[in-house]
């Protein structure tokens, strides 16, 4: 296995070497969550057979979020959802070995996230509100680069921090363009790849949205963060340097479902045509 080091310099590499194919790994609800059956196995289990799949497929790097905690906590997760978490990374790093692998810790404790790296070993984090404010099914919830990335410099500095533009399942708590967001992500929130993605959770993401973050910040590696698939990937992969897909590589493009590793290898291939 590479060291933590080798894979966070990987990951940098993956991010400036496009089309780069990230694979989500869905984590069961974790204890404590309303949606939690008892099993503490589950989510474990689950987690390294998607990991897997999406391995298998051709997935150049993972991320693992607690998708299955619903409804989330806001900006601070509890101790035992992070004590989880750290499990799931840590084995599912264990099984990708030499692939890079990331922890999204919704809905935006990304100090966790931060946390959860240096304990692991892994490689990059989502962080869905990282500067500005946005409205969400959870309240206000405020971005704190400024916390966060003095806390990376401390516990891991070659981390790789993904934000989210005008993040999905919220509504921007201001005025400001999305341009001025996405620049304002990459040039004063020091992100280092920005995301953007649909309405909700599987839906695509309008391509001239893409189109106008591309424009706004050209040298920053932009992912879709939600809505590819097979049959759009044509049209979105020349505007964006990759994506994080997680619902349609599920049986039947179902989000609940497990990975469906044929899915995952059809578009593979096609990012590996692109590339």
């Amino acid at each position: 296995m590479r060291t933590s080091l080798d894979l966070e310099q990987r990951m940098k590499t993956l991010l400036r070497q496009p089309p780069v194919l990230i694979g989500v790994v869905h984590l069961l609800a974790t204890p404590g969550s309303p949606r939690f059956t008892g099993d503490r196995e589950a989510p474990l289990r689950r987690a390294l057979a998607d990991a897997r799949a999406l391995l298998d497929g051709g997935c150049h790097a993972l991320i693992v979020e607690n998708f299955g905690d619903v409804p989330f906590h806001a900006e601070t997760v509890p101790a035992e959802t992070v004590a989880t978490l750290a499990l799931a990374v840590a084995a599912v790093r264990g099984l990708a070995r030499d692939v890079p692998v990331g922890v999204n810790v919704l809905r935006n404790d990304a100090r966790a996230a931060l946390g959860i790296l240096a304990a692991t070993g892994a490689s990059f984090l989502r962080v869905n509100v990282l500067v500005g404010a946005a409205v969400t099914d959870q309240g206000v919830i405020q971005g704190r680069a400024a916390e966060l990335l003095r806390e990376r410099e401390r516990l891991a500095p070659q981390a790789q921090i993904l934000a989210d533009v005008h993040v999905k399942h919220a509504t921007p708590l201001g005025r400001e363009s999305i341009e001025d967001a996405a620049r304002d992500a990459r040039e004063r929130g020091l992100a280092d790849a920005l995301i953007v993605s649909g309405t909700h959770t599987g839906a695509p993401v309008e391509r001239e949205t893409l189109e106008r973050v591309r424009h706004a910040v050209p040298n920053a590696p932009l992912l879709i963060g939600s809505g590819l698939t097979l049959e759009n990937a044509a049209e979105y992969l020349p505007f964006c340097d990759g994506a994080i897909v997680g619902t349609w590589f599920k049986v039947d493009g179902v989000v609940g479902n497990e990975v469906d590793p044929a899915r995952v290898a059809k578009l593979a291939r096609r990012f590996r045509a692109r590339g």
